[in-house]
C-alpha cells in the first residue's frame, strides 16, 4: 500500500520559520505605526467638526466652527471619581486591600490580609532583630539631639518680643563658564569665578507671605479589618436584628405624614439599651418608707399622749366638781364629813391610777363586747361619734322611736336623686307657699329635743340626790298671782295665749253695760272699778330703759294692787306710753309713766303722776 508522500509531489521551496519571522518584521516596519490626522484646508471645510485632540494638531480651536472645543483639553470640566483600578496580585485575585491603603503612605503598615492576624516567626540570626553597635547608638543619638535643639531654639526665639539676627551663612565659590566663547562676550574670559553670599535679613521686617492656612487633615486610620465567616443560612430573628428602622424626626415633618408610635419609638434606640435599675432607689424608697412610718408612730403616740393629758385633766375637774356636789349635798342635809387621814394624800395619786385603770378596763370591756354582739353598730358609734346635733336632726337621728317604733334604718329623702322634674317642687309664681308642709311633728319634736332624756350621767352627778333635792318646792312663793294655774302642764318652754283686743277707754264694756242697762252701785268705788278695769287690760312691760316706744298705745302692768301702806315702785309699775312720752328720753319715758299706789284705801289720780320727776319725789309725797 503507497502513502501520501508517495502519491504527492515533491515541494518546489523550503520552509523555514527563521525565514518567516524575518520577513514579518520586515513588513512592520514598513507599515505606519500611527495616522496623523489634519484639518482639511480652507475651503473645504464645510460640515466637518473637530471631535478628537488630532484634530486641533498643535494647534488652538477653529474660530470659524461655532460649537464649543478645547484644545489640547483647556477649559474642559475635569470629571472625578472615586473608583479605583482593579489590581491583581502575584497569583492573579483581586487586591481589595487598596481600598484600605488609600490616601495612605507607601511606607505606611496596615494589615489587610488574614496573614497579618498570624504571629510572625521570630528568627535569632535575622539581622534586623539584633542590636545596633555603638557607632550607630551615638551617631542617632547625636541627630536626635541637633533636631531637637533646633526646634526648641526656634521656640524659644520665636516667644523673645526682640528676635536677634539670624546667622548667615558660609560664603559659596562657584566657577562658571559661559556657553558663549568669544572675544566680543564676557570681556575675552573664559570662565569665572562667583561668590555666593546670602543677603542679610531685616529682623523686624514683618512676614511676607501667609503661613496660617488651613492644612487639611489627613486621611483617617484605616478601618479594622472585618473577617467573615462561611456563608450559612441567616435566620429569621437575625434578619429582624439587621433591619435598621429609618430616622425619625422628632421636631420636623414637612409632609405631615401620620406615623405610628412604634415606628416613632423603634429609631429612637432604647429597644437596644439594657435598663438598669440601681439599688440605691430602692434602699431610699425603703429608708422613706420606714422614716415615715416613725414618724406616724411618733405622732401618733404625742397626740394620744396630750389625749391622755386632757382625758386626765378633765376627770380632775369633773372629779372636783363632784366632791364640790357632795359637800354642797351633805352640808344641806347636815352630814358631816369625817376629817380625812393622815398620810391620804400620799396614796391619792394611786387611787387615781387605779381608777385610771378601771376606767380603761371598762372601755375595753365595752368595745369588746359590742365587736362582739354588733359590729355594725360599733362602727355606726364611730362614725356618729363627732356628729353635729343639726346634722343628727337632719338625718332624724335624735328621733330614734319615731315612724311607730320602726328599727329599720331611716335616710333623709332630700339626698337621693329625684326622678322628677322642675315641676316636683316649684309651684304659680304668684303664690306664696314656700314652707308646703311641715317639717316634723310638732309633738314629736318637743318630745325629743325639749325634754332630757332619763337616767343621764346619775353615776356622775348622783342623779338619785339630785332628783329627791329637785322634787322639794325650795322656790315657790307662799301665795302664787292670781290666774296663774300650775296643775296645767305646757309642752314647750314658752306657752302662747291669745291677746284680747286692748280697750284702752273701756269703751267696749261701756257699751256693754249700756245695751244691758246696767247701772252703778253706791259701794262700788272709784279704786275697785280702776283694779277690776286695770286687772282686765294690763300686760306686762319690761322693766328697761331700752324698751320701743309706740304711739297711741297704753301698756299696764298686770299685778295686783299692792298692800295698804307700802310702795314699792320696781314690782308695782303701769306704764302709760303716750305722744308726751314719746318725745322724752327712755330714762324720763320711766318716769313719766302713770303708777297707781294705794295709800290706805286713797286712790293716787294719774294726772299728778307727771309733775313727779322722780322716785323720791314720789315717795316724799307718800310719806
Amino acid at each position: 500500500m503507497s502513502s501520501l508522500s508517495s502519491i504527492l509531489p515533491a515541494p518546489v521551496q523550503r520552509f523555514d520559520r527563521d525565514d518567516e519571522e524575518r520577513a514579518y518584521r520586515a513588513q512592520m516596519q514598513v507599515m505606519p505605526i500611527t495616522s496623523n490626522r489634519t484639518a482639511p484646508p480652507y475651503g473645504h471645510r464645510k460640515g466637518w467638526l473637530p471631535r478628537t485632540q488630532e484634530d486641533f494638531g498643535d494647534g488652538g480651536a477653529y474660530p470659524e466652527i461655532p460649537i464649543a472645543q478645547y484644545p489640547l483639553g483647556m477649559g474642559k470640566k475635569q470629571t472625578t471619581s472615586n473608583a479605583l483600578a482593579v489590581q491583581l496580585d502575584a497569583e492573579g485575585k483581586i487586591k481589595y486591600d487598596v481600598i484600605a491603603r488609600q490616601g495612605h503612605g507607601k511606607d505606611k503598615v496596615i494589615h489587610s490580609r488574614p496573614q497579618d492576624l498570624l504571629p510572625k516567626p521570630i528568627d535569632d540570626d535575622d539581622p534586623t532583630l539584633q542590636r545596633p553597635s555603638e557607632e550607630t547608638v551615638e551617631e542617632n543619638t547625636e541627630k536626635t539631639r541637633l533636631a531637637l535643639e533646633k526646634l526648641v531654639s526656634g521656640k524659644i526665639s520665636a516667644a523673645m518680643p526682640v528676635r536677634h539676627a539670624e546667622k548667615q551663612a558660609p560664603a559659596q565659590y562657584i566657577r562658571y563658564t559661559p556657553s558663549q566663547q568669544g572675544v566680543a562676550y564676557n570681556s575675552g574670559a573664559k570662565q569665572r569665578i562667583i561668590r555666593m553670599v546670602e543677603t542679610q535679613k531685616d529682623p523686624m521686617e514683618p512676614p511676607k507671605f501667609k503661613v496660617n492656612k488651613k492644612i487639611p487633615r489627613g486621611p483617617p486610620s484605616p478601618p479594622a479589618p472585618v473577617m467573615h465567616s462561611p456563608n450559612r443560612k441567616v435566620s429569621v430573628k437575625e434578619q429582624q436584628d439587621w433591619k435598621i428602622p429609618p430616622c425619625i424626626s422628632n421636631w420636623k415633618n414637612n409632609r405631615g405624614y401620620t406615623i405610628p408610635l412604634d415606628k416613632r419609638l423603634a429609631a429612637d434606640g432604647r429597644g437596644l439599651q439594657g435598663v438598669h435599675i440601681n439599688e440605691n432607689f430602692a434602699k431610699l424608697a425603703e429608708a422613706l418608707y420606714i422614716a415615715d412610718r416613725k414618724a406616724r408612730e411618733a405622732v401618733e403616740m404625742r397626740v394620744n399622749l396630750e389625749k391622755s393629758k386632757v382625758k386626765t385633766i378633765k376627770e380632775k375637774k369633773e372629779q372636783n366638781l363632784r366632791d364640790l356636789a357632795m359637800k354642797a349635798r351633805e352640808e344641806r342635809a347636815g352630814i358631816r364629813r369625817e376629817e380625812p387621814v393622815a398620810g391620804a394624800d400620799k396614796d391619792e395619786g394611786l387611787l387615781e391610777r387605779d381608777e385610771l385603770r378601771k376606767d380603761r378596763a371598762k372601755d375595753r370591756q365595752r368595745e369588746r363586747n359590742i365587736a362582739r354582739a354588733a359590729p355594725d353598730k360599733r362602727n355606726r358609734l364611730q362614725r356618729e361619734k363627732d356628729r353635729d346635733i343639726s346634722e343628727q336632726i337632719a338625718l332624724g337621728k335624735p328621733n330614734p322611736n319615731a315612724a311607730g317604733g320602726s328599727r329599720e334604718t331611716q335616710f333623709d329623702q332630700r339626698l337621693f336623686n329625684q326622678s322628677k322634674g322642675m315641676d316636683s317642687g316649684f309651684g304659680d309664681d304668684e303664690a306664696y307657699n314656700v314652707y308646703d308642709k311641715p317639717w316634723r311633728d310638732e309633738g314629736t319634736i318637743s318630745r325629743s329635743i325639749y325634754r332630757p332624756s332619763k337616767n343621764i350621767d346619775n353615776d356622775l352627778y348622783g342623779g338619785d340626790d339630785l332628783e329627791a333635792i329637785m322634787k322639794q318646792k325650795r322656790f315657790v312663793p307662799d301665795k302664787d298671782f292670781e290666774g296663774t294655774d300650775r296643775n296645767r302642764r305646757r309642752e314647750g318652754p314658752v306657752q302662747f295665749t291669745r291677746d284680747v283686743e286692748e280697750d284702752p277707754f273701756n269703751l267696749d264694756r261701756f257699751m256693754t253695760d249700756a245695751k244691758k242697762g246696767l247701772k252703778r252701785t253706791g259701794d262700788d268705788s272709784r279704786s275697785s272699778r280702776d283694779y277690776e278695769r286695770d286687772k282686765e287690760s294690763l300686760t306686762d312691760v319690761a322693766d328697761d330703759d331700752n324698751y320701743s316706744i309706740e304711739n297711741s298705745m297704753e301698756k299696764r302692768c298686770k299685778t295686783p294692787p299692792p298692800p295698804s301702806g307700802q310702795l314699792d315702785l320696781d314690782l308695782y309699775r303701769s306704764c302709760r306710753i303716750g305722744q308726751t312720752a314719746v318725745k322724752r328720753s327712755p330714762s324720763q319715758a320711766l318716769l313719766g309713766i302713770e303708777l297707781r299706789v294705794d295709800l290706805n284705801s286713797a286712790s293716787l289720780p294719774m294726772e299728778m303722776l307727771d309733775q313727779f320727776q322722780s322716785e323720791d319725789d314720789l315717795r316724799a309725797f307718800a310719806k
